[in-house]
């Protein structure tokens, strides 16, 4: 299996402006330099890899669940990604994920297993290995 996406860039770094695209067609984003290093209109490279590291983990995570027999109501995910200058360069340097699921009948114990194996375990979180990953999980009360 092979995905792709693409980008075009046209321009110098901080007056130039781009597009990047998915192969699916599902998404195409304008970005600049104000986009991703300031808070400019637009979306970054950084943002990207935010949503699929999310949407990634959420599959993964009710994907587990379910095996375990604890089918989730919903899990949703959010992604914040930390870029900061390294040795004067900017880098990715933390992925906070932060989770809330419904999931009935589970035992936070349990829970915090599962969501800590979906962590480690999610082709997006292996492929990002070289970065701090942190995890915060709720589990949503189900008797509200």
């Amino acid at each position: 299996m092979i995905r792709e996406a693409s980008a075009r860039w046209e321009g110098d770094l901080r007056e130039g402006k781009g597009t990047m695209a998915l192969g699916s067609g599902a998404f195409e984003g304008r970005y600049s330099f104000r986009s991703r290093f300031e808070e400019g209109p637009g979306t970054n490279p950084e943002e990207l890899i935010g949503a699929a590291h999310a949407g990634c983990f959420s599959m993964a995570f009710s994907n587990l669940l379910a095996q375990a027999g604890h089918v989730p109501t919903s899990v949703q995910t959010t992604a914040r990604v930390h870029m900061e200058p390294v040795d004067g360069k900017p880098t990715i340097h933390l992925i906070e994920l932060v989770c809330d699921a419904h999931v009935p009948g589970i035992e936070q114990e349990v829970f915090q297993q599962i969501a800590a194996e979906a962590k480690t375990g999610c082709p997006v979180s292996r492929a990002l290995a070289a970065v701090e990953i942190t995890l915060q999980a709720t589990l949503a009360d189900e008797t509200g």
